[in-house]
């Protein structure tokens, strides 16, 4: 069975977390803290980054959400999360990467910072005005999730896929941390809505980070 090294708040093993679950693949979670990772886990990924997926009895690493998420579209049929045309595959990577790289910068990234890793690792206050520039651009993330949904029904077409979860995970650690504010974004609440009462997401909306409660609203799929 394949295991999967994460933490509870990495929105890039939410992603895969997601994709196995929506394509119903089994697997095993195995926590691991980067900041306090363990010798096992540095030999199957030097980098010290999760996500790993690894099966043992098979002898297979794969590293990176990404490549990860390419390998079970590759070998896993059920659930196509990269599909359509080579153009509308185009896109959804596109998407992808944008939510991965954008706005984990803009807006995950530095909440986990702030919130997560000053308070467990470094003991130290988070910086207010890093945190309100991460909700300001949350906000601008927030009006392009509005016009994508008003011109297409998923985020990158007719269809639910990679990107939608790649956008739903970045978003769900966000919400956790208490740093998304719906307000003005009833399109793009609705959409998240959706996607948070998948039972593929039930998992996520139970993890919790020691010494860090969600906020109040977290696991309510209505809110």
């Amino acid at each position: 069975m394949w295991q999967l090294y994460h933490f509870p708040l990495c929105p890039f093993s939410r992603k895969v977390r997601l994709a196995l679950s929506e394509k119903g693949v089994a697997y095993e979670l195995k926590r691991e803290n980067p900041w306090d990772a363990s010798d096992n886990f540095y030999a199957l990924n030097p980098a010290g980054r999760t996500p790993v997926l690894h099966d043992s009895e098979r002898n297979r690493t794969l590293v990176d959400s990404q490549a990860i998420c390419e390998y079970l579209e590759e070998t896993v049929d059920k659930t196509p999360l990269i599909l359509g045309t080579a153009l509308a595959r185009a896109e959804i990577r596109r998407l992808v990467a944008l939510f991965d790289e954008s706005f984990f910068h803009d807006v995950t990234g530095p909440l986990m910072h702030e919130k997560m890793k000053k308070r467990i690792v470094l003991r130290a206050a988070p910086d207010s005005g890093v945190l309100r520039s991460a909700m300001r651009l949350a906000h601008e993330h927030l009006d392009y999730i509005d016009w994508l949904i008003d011109n297409h029904r998923w985020l990158a077409g007719a269809q639910m896929s990679l990107a939608d979860f790649a956008a739903a995970a970045q978003i769900s650690v966000a919400d956790y941390l208490g740093g998304i504010d719906w307000t003005g974004h009833d399109t793009a609440h609705s959409w998240y809505r959706v996607i948070k009462s998948r039972p593929s997401f039930r998992s996520l909306l139970t993890d919790k980070m020691e010494g860090i409660p969600p906020a109040s609203h977290y696991a309510d799929v209505n809110a």
